[in-house]
């Protein structure tokens, strides 16, 4: 696999076999905004700024540290890209948080969650 040497700047948890994750949501928020540069909603170098400032707000506001302290700020930065860029309306987009709620509470622990299992 090649790897954007943007992409490659960031810094991620890895171990020898590529990206680690302690939790399944972090990985598929990862694996969204690399789905989204990829399809050119944004640049790395916007992505690295809107980043960078949650993990500066969350520091300077003293929260937790470690991989879900940092994939809550990289999912905060996400939504906000997503709304500067408008590839959602909020209210999609709280749709869409609300579908996954549901979603997430309504799946087996351990299994992937999906929209498909969303109750009518």
């Amino acid at each position: 696999m090649q790897i954007d040497p943007e992409l490659a700047k960031i810094n991620i948890p890895r171990d020898e076999e590529g990206p680690v994750f302690e939790e399944p949501w972090q990985a598929q928020a990862f694996a969204l905004t690399v789905k989204l540069h990829e399809a050119k909603q944004f640049t790395w170098g916007e992505w690295a700024e809107i980043f960078g400032a949650e993990i500066a707000a969350d520091t300077a506001a003293g929260n937790g540290v470690g991989n879900t302290a940092y994939y809550l700020c990289w999912l905060a930065a996400l939504e906000k890209i997503v709304a500067k860029k408008e590839l959602l309306t909020p209210d999609q987009l709280k749709r869409r948080k609300a579908e996954w709620q549901v979603a997430a509470d309504h799946t087996p622990h351990g299994q992937p969650i999906t929209l498909e299992k969303t109750p009518e």
